[in-house]
């Protein structure tokens, strides 16, 4: 009896996460690619579907020959799409690598700070996600307008004679993404280097290396998961970050997740939009599963 109770214990483990990735990422998926190989219309919603799940799965496969690629085909003529891909690829690699910049020395001094200090500064960490996210990006509007709190205080300090434009720039929408997507990298980062053992970092100097040299030589290689993780945690959203662009960067700001909202709010063109958010979902899934098969490769060669 006990043997049947933790096979189902372990089966049912197994089934769990398979069953969440099929609800909240596998169906969703499968709507919005049925969507991106239909045909603008005039009608609620503005799409004509090729096929219907109510078609049954013999009528699904018979309309298989049917389906077109025309969307995918028209992201290629357009450059405004390989655009927006591009700069948001871009965007998002440099505010990640920012926010790894900063975030690196707040973890550190976190995990070298006293134990029972610990859990307050993981607390003022997570601080900010007491506040609307929204709420918190417009509160950088007051800070970077011409006429607002930065400005005003670089006047008063005697630093500039005329107020910087920053809002309205891409300048702007970095400091907003490494702003909201901070605590994203330092908690990663705090627990790789939390767990660390500080005795290797003596025996380190104890065989000559510097202080410096010590902490390339051996902390830093042993926060990477962290750093890998924190990367990700950052880099995945912030590709298709639509808030942050919308309100602090200019109209030459050009990122997938405004060209998405254009297309579906503006433009009504759904299946256009459906061929987007897709080849956008293909983009940063590659990597990650890509990712995984390396980590688990070195993980064998480890054991």
């Amino acid at each position: 009896m006990g043997k049947l109770t933790s096979g189902l214990y372990n089966r049912l483990v197994i089934v769990i996460p398979y069953a969440w990735l099929l609800l909240f990422f596998l169906a969703p998926f499968f709507i919005v690619f049925r969507i991106s190989v239909s045909t603008t219309a005039i009608a609620m919603p503005p799409y004509e579907p090729v096929f219907s799940f109510t078609d049954g799965w013999a009528g699904l496969w018979s309309k298989i020959g049917d389906l077109s690629f025309d969307n995918y085909t028209y992201l290629t003529d357009d450059p405004l799409y390989f655009n927006a891909y591009v700069s948001s690829v871009v965007i998002a690699g440099i505010s990640t690598f920012l926010t790894l910049l900063i975030a690196y020395p707040i973890a550190y001094g976190m995990a070298q700070a006293p134990r029972g200090l610990r859990p307050t500064l993981v607390m003022l960490v997570i601080l900010p996600f007491w506040t609307s996210f929204l709420i918190r990006v417009y509160s950088w509007i007051a800070i970077l307008k011409p006429e607002g709190l930065l400005n005003q205080l670089l006047l008063s300090l005697h630093l500039i004679d005329t107020p910087l434009i920053m809002l309205n720039t891409n300048t702007a929408v970095y400091i907003g993404i490494v702003y909201s997507y901070l605590p994203f990298m330092v908690l990663p980062l705090y627990s790789a280097l939390e767990k660390m053992d500080g005795t290797l970092i003596e025996a380190a100097q104890d065989l000559g290396c510097t202080p410096i040299r010590a902490f390339w030589r051996v902390t830093f290689p042993l926060s990477i998961p962290g750093v890998v993780a924190g990367c990700m945690l950052v880099f995945i959203p912030a590709v298709g970050e639509f808030v942050i662009p919308d309100l602090l960067g200019g109209s030459q700001t050009l990122m997938i997740g405004k060209t998405l909202w254009n297309e579906f709010n503006s433009n009504r063109d759904w299946p256009v939009s459906s061929a987007v958010a897709t080849i956008l979902l293909l983009i940063l899934v590659i990597p990650i599963v890509f990712f995984q098969n390396v980590q688990a490769k070195a993980e064998e060669r480890g054991k």
